[in-house]
């Protein structure tokens, strides 16, 4: 059942469910909490698992104030009484659950990022900013159709892949998701960035640290995830092969096997 908190000028969705050591998770920038149901339904006979839709997405509201992507998770632990938890984070999300893990490393007892991207890191093999300027563009007009379309292509099925290579049930609920937040097209706010960015303070990094990535994936994802592993002493990687951004709903049952195996091997019990 979904509940609100109100908190430095937003309303927060959010919902919980299952009991035992709380795992809280963090969507993508194309999606909302709903992603994660296939990743709720495997975890919660163990644990509690929280979820929470981001300033601008979802049902989440919002002032157009500044605001903190890593205080907004520290208020939902605290209205929940969770003095830490596992965070996970895909995509945008997975930025968000790194920069948290370094600027609150006492309330994160595992971490993991999956086709995330690290902050202050530019990948050698980023891609070029032609690759999104047919997004930018249908931004600036605001043709949200066209341009969930492009999404939904880019982010689903793979640069330079076929569409159809993904279940189409798959790519029709991600481009709904990205439409839907496109057509919203609320004010939001402006979130405050970790400062100085992760990448200059991996080495500060203290929890259990899983990566995941998929080889369809765009290449400058790749290369943060590599990064971020390499840098990080006793990380965990898991390659996707075959699969682009969405790891969760293009292979869920090794996504669900390899983050649940990774959680119960560095469970606080």
């Amino acid at each position: 059942m979904t509940a609100y908190l109100e908190s430095s000028g937003a309303r927060i969705a959010y919902d919980v469910d299952g009991s035992g050591e709380p795992v809280l998770m963090v969507h993508a920038g194309i999606a909302n909490r709903t992603m994660w149901d296939g990743q709720v339904a495997a975890l919660k006979d163990a644990y509690r698992v929280i979820r929470h839709d981001t300033r601008g997405f979802g049902e989440t509201e919002t002032d157009a104030v500044s605001f903190s992507n890593r205080a907004d998770i520290a208020a939902v632990l605290d209205h929940l009484g969770e003095r830490s938890a596992h965070v996970v984070g895909l995509s945008r999300g997975g930025q968000i659950a790194l920069d948290f893990a370094i600027e609150f490393p006492d309330r994160v007892d595992s971490l993991t990022v999956a086709a995330g991207g690290v902050g202050g890191f530019a990948p050698p093999a980023g891609s070029d900013a032609e690759t999104f300027a047919e997004a930018d563009r249908l931004e600036e007009a605001k043709d949200w159709e066209r341009l969930a379309d492009w999404e939904a292509d880019f982010w689903v099925e793979g640069p330079g892949q076929a569409r159809g290579r993904v279940d189409l049930a798959i790519r029709a609920m991600v481009h709904d998701w990205i439409l839907s937040n496109y057509r919203a097209e609320e004010e939001g706010g402006q979130p405050i960035v970790l400062d100085p960015p992760a990448g200059e303070r991996l080495a500060n990094l203290r929890a259990p640290l899983l990566v995941m990535y998929g080889t369809f994936d765009e290449p400058g994802t790749s290369d943060a995830m590599r990064h971020l592993a390499a840098s990080v002493p006793g990380a965990r990687i898991e390659v996707f092969e075959g699969s682009a951004h969405m790891l969760n709903l293009e292979q869920p049952e090794r996504f669900n096997r390899v983050l649940r195996e990774f959680l119960d091997a560095n469970g606080q019990s």
